[in-house]
């Protein structure tokens, strides 16, 4: 088998990434912090930070906190707004070399829908992902994508609307697959599975709950298992629907299980901030693991051990 004939290639229904590595939502910052530290070309994607209709200042400092199982956070989404991201992020970002998906955040529809028109026509975005763990203003309710009719009306919309691919990023630590179906239903072109469950990060000394924001989300390696089952649990319900595995991706092993659930990339979050250079070395590593297996493309490792499994369910029947 030629190296010619192999390729880190894959399609997100109809988004073709040169790698199936994505850099999370927000760990590539504005682009400039890893200007220097990793040739973003060599990426399979970068997600933006989640960029809402007005500048948000964000939640005050502390933001992170450290835990046995990952990182506490509480960004408070801090962004400079759609304007100021279209007439100065966006451009270096781009500029970078990486495919660029943008991330949209919102308390209302009316903000999904204005966000999405912004975007309309911008040669820079190749895709956009839809935030939906945020609260819910026009209902007052703690987090807006825990609820499928919410789901429906905004992904709906934004898919409506859209140009490019658009990808529904499910909360996480929720009955997933309902959700899920969703966002397909609503016209979601593919799934992020899954974005950070809440946490919270108490100091026994000061017995004090350490992040200033009591609403932060945990990101890390104990995300892995958590993010495995739901992609697993998603691809059995949809199989045909391209997911993004985001949660605990720290090295080749990790994006190998996850395609062998039923991942068709993954994304690179708090491993990039700790080493730059994660994404492109994951890629490389899964590159490794086709030329073992004799396999052309990561897509050929998609959902194997799913079907492992159900193969076994069904001889255990007979």
């Amino acid at each position: 088998m030629s190296q010619q004939k192999r390729s880190l290639a894959v399609d997100l229904g109809g988004l073709v990434l040169p790698t199936p590595v994505m850099i999370a939502s927000g760990c590539a910052g504005t682009g400039r912090e890893l200007s220097g530290l990793v040739d973003l070309r060599r990426v399979g994607g970068v997600v933006s930070r989640t960029i809402t209709v007005r500048p948000r200042r964000g939640s005050p400092p502390p933001r992170i906190a450290e835990s046995p199982s990952g990182i506490v956070w509480s960004t408070g989404l801090q962004n400079p707004g759609i304007d100021a991201f279209i007439g100065a992020e966006m451009p270096a970002l781009a500029k970078a070399g990486s495919p660029l998906v943008v991330s949209i955040g919102g308390g209302t529809l009316e903000d999904y829908v204005r966000l999405t028109g912004a975007l309309q026509g911008r040669a820079e975005v190749v895709g956009i992902e839809i935030h939906l763990s945020g609260p819910d203003e026009e209902f007052e309710r703690p987090v807006l994508g825990v609820h499928v009719d919410r789901v429906t009306e905004i992904v709906g919309a934004v898919a409506r609307m859209s140009l490019v691919p658009v990808f529904a990023k499910l909360p996480g630590g929720v009955d997933i697959v309902p959700l899920a179906i969703a966002a397909a239903r609503a016209g979601a072109t593919g799934l992020t599975l899954t974005g950070s469950p809440p946490a919270l990060h108490v100091d026994a000394t000061t017995a004090q709950v350490t992040l200033a924001e009591a609403g932060s989300w945990l990101a890390g390696p104990a995300l892995k298992p958590l993010m495995l089952r739901a992609v697993h649990e998603v691809h059995r319900a949809l199989p045909r629907m391209p997911l993004i595995a985001s949660g605990g991706i720290r090295s080749a092993t990790d994006a190998i299980e996850a395609l062998l659930v039923g991942a068709t990339a993954v994304q690179v979050g708090s491993a990039t901030m700790i080493d730059p250079t994660a994404p492109v070395s994951i890629a490389q590593g899964v590159m490794k693991e086709l030329k073992a297996r004799a396999l052309t493309s990561p897509m050929h490792l998609r959902g194997a051990a799913a079907h492992a499994v159900r193969r076994g369910a069904e001889e255990a029947t007979t």
